[in-house]
């Protein structure tokens, strides 16, 4: 892992897991990454205001996202913890080379994928997925968000099922 980020030009990592261990993967544990990642060259960092796994409070206006999980996402998205850690990503992304990583290897089944789509329609900031084999991909930003302010909503009509 640590090679394939090198050799992206990542100085940084932000892992965004809600829980950051893996007993599959025990290397990709946040203590076992706060301890390999520096030793090759790499910034790790733990965010846990930018994790999944949240949980929707009242009527969503995201209903163009039909995921449960994505449309909690979203709405936890319009939070002040949300916008502290995209702030705290966003400077850091400023001054050196930034991956954000979850558990989930495709990011367009994970919520990296709205957080994706925040930074490149709210904040305008380009946003590249690193693929395994080391390509990578401009983020096109999911069909149904639309800016409403400094926010996005998922309200356009459903496009590729998520």
């Amino acid at each position: 892992m640590s090679a394939l980020l090198l050799r992206a030009g990542v100085q940084g990592l932000v892992d965004v897991r809600t829980a950051p261990g893996s007993r599959r993967n025990p290397d990709t544990a946040r203590e076992e990454m706060q301890r390999w990642l520096p030793e090759a060259g790499i910034g790790y960092r733990w965010e846990p205001r930018l994790g999944g796994w949240r949980r929707i409070k009242g009527q969503s206006p995201d209903i163009g996202l039909r995921n449960d999980s994505f449309r909690s996402y979203a709405g936890y998205m319009r939070s002040e913890d949300f916008q502290s850690g995209i702030d705290e990503l966003v400077a850091e992304a400023a001054v050196e080379q930034v991956a954000v990583m979850c558990a989930e290897t495709l990011w367009w089944r994970c919520h990296r994928k709205l957080i994706a789509d925040y930074l490149t329609l709210v904040r305008g900031i380009e946003v590249r997925h690193l693929m395994h084999d080391g390509k990578l991909l401009d983020h096109r930003p999911t069909a149904e968000a639309r800016v409403a302010g400094d926010v996005l909503v998922y309200d356009g009509p459903a496009g590729e099922p998520e």
